[in-house]
């Protein structure tokens, strides 16, 4: 109970701190970055639950991301139906796809998984592009409509963060939900021990898939976000190179740690976007600045901040009793 009530205070303070930052930046362009930040956070909590909590590895989450962004898309554009029933459709798309792929898939173990998952992310950029009746192949889907609540168009950056924002928070207190519940506490001991988890009594392959449609419905709904708010989605933007960034935004910000995905997806989306000048060295840079990070701080850096803060808070206390 006390880690609930600690869990539900962070989410109260993390939704009034999001209510209030658009009024500290500083311009239209970091209000933008703001609402990537929160896109990405949302589908890093759901590949957070099956990494960090479940222990199954994906490299193909992008393609849920993509699959979310296309159905919203196409229903809007092609359909003409509102963006809101496309986001529905987006989640619930993104979440039978996983439901579908996910026995086969979680049935392997290891690299093997890692493997079939990526190979599933390449199938689906592959229909992407070819399926060009449906998604405009290389050209992608443009003229997407924007988000409207009771008449008034969510067509600006400080609208759509208020969206999006409102979105994380639900996905945070949604994975926390999940984390303490029996789901959650299943998903741990299949982390810890798969095998022992078996003979336990834990249905390890029903909580396994479980939490992979949980984790691709949340990348769905992420992806129709994306699509509303760039109002154009393209193939290219649900590539490996994506579904490694999660992964990424997921180790970096701290495995097992709801707020560590958050942080993550925040850390990455920033150095990504200052190492676009640098071009062709970007790998380079931000393959040096992860290997510094699991280094120095292997527990991710929302832990390792934590713990840096700690010491030196405790530190300066144990100098002041010493003057004292």
């Amino acid at each position: 109970m006390r880690v609930r009530s600690k869990r539900y205070h962070q989410l109260a303070a993390a939704a009034a701190a999001a209510a209030v930052l658009p009024l500290v930046l500083p311009s239209e362009y970091a209000i933008h970055l703001a609402v990537v930040i929160g896109i990405n956070a949302i589908v890093a909590l759901g590949l957070n639950l099956l990494m960090g909590y479940a222990g199954q590895v994906s490299l193909g989450q992008a393609a849920f991301v993509g699959i979310g962004a296309y159905a919203s898309a196409i229903l809007s554009v092609k359909a003409g139906l509102s963006p809101w029933i496309g986001l529905a459709a987006g989640a619930a798309l993104g979440g039978l796809t996983a439901a579908v792929v996910g026995g086969p898939l979680l049935k392997l173990r290891g690299h093997y998984l890692a493997m079939g998952t990526l190979g599933f992310g390449m199938i689906v950029q592959i229909v992407m592009v070819q399926w060009e009746d449906l998604t405009e192949g290389t050209i992608g889907v443009m003229g997407i409509p924007p988000f409207s609540v009771a008449g008034l168009a969510l067509d600006s950056e400080l609208r759509m963060y208020y969206l999006v924002a409102a979105s994380a928070v639900l996905a945070i207190a949604l994975a926390g939900n999940v984390i303490d519940s029996r789901v959650g506490r299943a998903m741990r001991a299949v982390h810890g021990s798969e095998v022992a988890a078996a003979t336990s009594g834990v249905d390890t392959a029903r909580y396994k898939l479980q939490v992979f449609i949980m984790s691709g419905a949340m990348a769905g709904f992420a992806g129709s976000l994306h699509a509303h708010h760039a109002a154009y989605v393209h193939p290219d933007s649900f590539g490996f190179h994506y579904s490694i960034q999660l992964v990424v935004m997921v180790v970096l910000g701290g495995m097992a740690s709801i707020w560590g995905a958050v942080f993550g997806a925040g850390a990455v989306t920033l150095i990504g976007e200052q190492l676009r000048s640098f071009q062709e060295f970007s790998t380079i840079i931000f393959g040096a600045v992860l290997v510094a990070v699991m280094v120095f701080m292997p527990a991710g850096l929302w832990r390792g901040s934590a713990d840096l803060i700690g010491r030196l808070l405790g530190s300066r206390g144990a100098g002041g009793r010493r003057r004292a």
